[in-house]
């Protein structure tokens, strides 16, 4: 993996709190760093406070308590455009349900990051053809995603997430909705990706085996991460306080 003079992301004491009578505690004192280049999977049962952890990660959300610096930045003292801007430009994106637009080809889908960023259209669908290239869909350039097999919508989901060269992907339960063989081509997928491209990858997940090709794995329950297990490719400078 890429060498780092810091961390990519660090969350620090980070708490998330939603409202209610009393209130939810989804994240509970959390330390989190992720090197340039790890990849690191966040496992445990559905409640706890995986998807909680993505969200900060990834600057879709913002802490109760604590702080999340990305690239040595403090997010707290960013503005709701920033970051807009951080998440279009640096982080890219993907889910369990693959949200492609049901109206827009691959390619279009593909290139929409792009388009978003202001890159011009045949320039974005070009960088999009290159990308698909890469992820085995040039056959399904002008496929529409109800065209598609399941593997095929998530396989252009990644691409639609990595086409502008983002530091950071997070995937949220990526094989979640793909049978087994599809699943593990994904996988496949999203570690040739951070092995050749040397995108940092947070991941959650409920599945051992896919948390298995990640460098470390953080076991959670209940808000607080309880243990870091080392993968066969472990290295890097993530690590878990609690």
């Amino acid at each position: 993996m890429p060498e780092s003079s810091g961390p990519l992301l660090s969350l620090v004491h980070v708490e998330k709190l939603y409202p209610g009578h009393p209130p939810v505690g989804a994240l509970r004192g959390v330390d989190l760093h992720l090197a340039a280049g790890e990849f690191v999977a966040l496992m445990g049962p559905s409640g706890c406070g995986k998807s909680t952890l993505l969200h900060l990660a990834g600057a879709m959300d913002r802490p109760s308590a604590g702080s999340v610096r990305f690239e040595q930045r403090d997010l707290s003292r960013a503005s709701d455009d920033e970051l807009t801007r951080l998440r279009r430009e640096r982080i890219g994106f993907v889910f369990q349900f693959f949200n492609l637009l049901p109206t827009l080809t691959v390619r279009e889908n593909i290139a929409l990051p792009l388009r978003l960023a202001g890159v011009a259209a045949g320039d974005a669908g070009a960088r999009a053809a290159v990308m698909a290239e890469r992820v085995g869909l040039s056959p399904r350039l002008d496929h529409f995603p109800q065209q598609l097999s399941g593997g095929e919508m998530q396989r252009t989901a990644i691409a639609r997430a990595i086409v502008h060269q983002p530091r950071l992907l997070v995937a949220d339960e990526p094989t979640g909705n793909l049978d087994s063989a599809n699943g593990a081509k994904v996988l496949e997928l999203l570690q040739a990706l951070n092995r050749d491209t040397g995108v940092a990858i947070l991941l959650a997940t409920h599945a051992a085996d896919v948390a298995a090709v990640a460098h470390r794995t953080i076991h959670m329950r209940d808000g607080v991460a309880v243990r870091v297990e080392h993968g066969t490719a472990a290295g890097g400078a993530a690590r878990v306080v609690v």
